[in-house]
């Protein structure tokens, strides 16, 4: 009986100590525990006490010291942020994570100088990483180094094109780049009814960046109905905050049968998270009546792609009706090095080809299905090369259509 006595003392003692090493938790376990805690829960008091348990285990889990760094940046106690971000440095000079998270504490906190200060040492250890090299430019643009940031963003885009953050800030930012810019383009219009002549429109522009925003000023020709005519407008993008900015147009002209007397338009756009962003906004178009058009637009950029869907909508049943159109851009390269599609219905205010279509009577029973493909590409350091075919299949009267072709060519010089 003695042995019986002994096998069960033995096999009590080994449940015993299994039990008690399931119950003791691994500092793996404590982490994704303080994850958990700190992303779904937002609670970061219990997300810190989990990573002291795991660092006081693993003092030397870098990883779980970087996020216990993150975690008091979440719940403000920079103090603290701080001091265990630089112990993560004192012990792996350069560490990318520690480095990344520290510069976005003083970049969040307004403290660009010390923030560059903490991402250029990280880069000196990872001359290739991602998302150093992208807080950096941020940094730049906020320091008002656009030339700096848009070169770094290049360099980041070359290695990495479907860095869809990298991606959308530079467009945000592109044009801060150069302060100037002149365009010129041209674009015909083959009709194979209706119309027995082609139609022409150039247009020329200067651009400006300000402090304020972009403005530009532009001068349309058409050549449309055996009639010639020129159109001024001025253009503005207002910078309103890091998160919003507007859309102002005016145009004017003394001949309604090619342009609109007057045009004006007006849109506010949104920068939202995950690289989308939302707009607004409003048409007005003066013939010989005055026409009101609504617009709303959704963008998302997504790797190398940026997809765009609008509408153009008139309220009154007794005008031309909505359409809509989808807009595809795959980047090649930089903000300028681009193929792009784009699909629609109906007509649209900021066509220049077919504004001229809205004046007309009955258009809201006009329909269209238009298509074109649109090509950017740099030409050098400071030429951009535009070119653009499309064509459309559109209704004049209620009783004929036709197919429109259209192609465009277009010339930007910045400096």
């Amino acid at each position: 009986m003695k042995w019986v006595f002994t096998l069960i003392l033995t096999s009590l003692l080994f449940i015993s100590d299994s039990f008690g090493q399931e119950q003791t938790p691994t500092p793996d376990a404590l982490y994704r525990e303080a994850r958990l805690a700190a992303f779904d829960n937002q609670d970061y008091a219990r997300a810190v006490s989990l990573l002291k348990q795991g660092l006081d285990l693993a003092p030397a889990y870098l990883e779980m010291r970087v996020f216990l760094g993150r975690v008091y940046t979440f719940s403000d106690s920079l103090s603290l942020a701080r001091k265990t971000f630089e112990q993560v440095l004192q012990q792996e000079e350069g560490h990318e994570e520690a480095s990344l998270g520290y510069g976005y504490l003083e970049y969040w906190n307004k403290n660009t100088a010390e923030a560059l200060k903490r991402v250029n040492k990280g880069l000196e250890f990872h001359p290739d990483s991602e998302s150093l090299g992208v807080l950096k430019a941020k940094i730049l643009y906020e320091l008002r180094q656009p030339e700096e940031a848009s070169s770094l963003l290049d360099a980041v885009l070359a290695t990495h094109p479907g860095n869809t953050e990298a991606r959308s800030l530079q467009q945000r930012q592109n044009s801060l780049s150069t302060k100037n810019a002149v365009g010129v383009s041209y674009e015909y219009v083959y009709f194979d009814k209706r119309f027995d002549d082609p139609w022409h429109i150039a247009f020329a522009d200067y651009s400006r960046q300000t402090g304020a925003g972009l403005f530009t000023a532009r001068v349309n020709y058409a050549s449309r109905f055996n009639q010639n005519a020129l159109q001024a407008e001025a253009e503005a993008y207002p910078r309103i905050s890091e998160r919003f900015y507007g859309f102002i147009n005016l145009g004017i002209s003394d001949d309604s049968g090619v342009f609109p007397r007057f045009r004006a338009g007006v849109n506010l756009y949104a920068n939202l998270p995950a690289a989308f962003e939302v707009d607004a906004g409003i048409r007005y178009l003066v013939f010989d009546e005055d026409q009101f058009i609504y617009t709303l637009g959704a963008g998302k950029y997504l790797k190398n792609f940026w997809l765009n869907l609008r509408t153009y909508i008139i309220p009154n049943d007794s005008e031309l009706s909505g359409s809509v159109a989808f807009t595809l851009r795959y980047y090649l390269g930089g903000r300028d090095d681009y193929l792009g599609l784009r699909l629609g219905t109906g007509l649209s205010p900021d066509d220049s080809a077919n504004t001229v279509l809205f004046g007309g009577s009955g258009t809201n029973r006009l329909r269209s299905r238009n298509a074109a493909a649109f090509w950017r590409t740099p030409l050098g350091n400071s030429f951009i090369l535009n070119l653009e075919t499309g064509l459309e299949d559109q209704q004049f009267t209620a009783t004929e259509r036709g197919l429109q072709f259209n192609a465009a060519i277009g010339l930007i010089k910045r400096f």
